[in-house]
């Protein structure tokens, strides 16, 4: 009976914490959050210039970071990132890719990079996001008129 209880208990302990974890994961991968709502509603497509307006995605594994940055497109391809410092400047991204390839961008999203550390990084031009689509109206209920 004892060891039936202990049993119980270790396994909804281990649940519990499963679902905290998963839980913690969903809430702060801002990457997917992202990722979704770009998926739901598409976006613009992105023109050569200077874009002052994205957010570049650090992930390693389950973790992702978003920061602030700019990027410049050429040729619709992304030539150089930076991340926004808190004091408004901007530092270039530096880190070693593991290979050399032309960063273009689908659906306001850049081709995922892979760096030497194995990090995933993503540029996201949010203000290329279209529009929330208007829902359907809903009818009145009957009255008894």
């Amino acid at each position: 009976m004892k060891k039936i209880i202990t049993t119980l208990i270790l396994f909804t302990g281990i649940s519990i914490a499963a679902s905290a974890q998963s839980a913690k994961n969903d809430e702060s991968n801002c990457y997917l959050k992202w990722a979704q709502k770009f998926e739901a509603r598409g976006a613009e497509d992105v023109a050569d210039g200077t874009y002052a307006d994205v957010i570049i995605t650090f992930r390693n594994g389950s973790d992702a970071e978003c920061f602030n940055g700019k990027c410049e497109v050429k040729d619709g391809k992304i030539t150089a990132m930076y991340t926004k410092m808190e004091d408004g400047t901007y530092s270039p991204v530096k880190k070693k890719l593991r290979y050399e390839f032309p960063v273009t961008i689908t659906n306001g999203i850049s081709k995922t990079v892979l760096t030497m550390e194995d990090e995933l990084i993503n540029v996201l031009f949010i203000k290329k996001i279209k529009p929330k689509k208007a829902g359907f109206e809903k009818a009145p209920e009957p009255t008894d008129d």
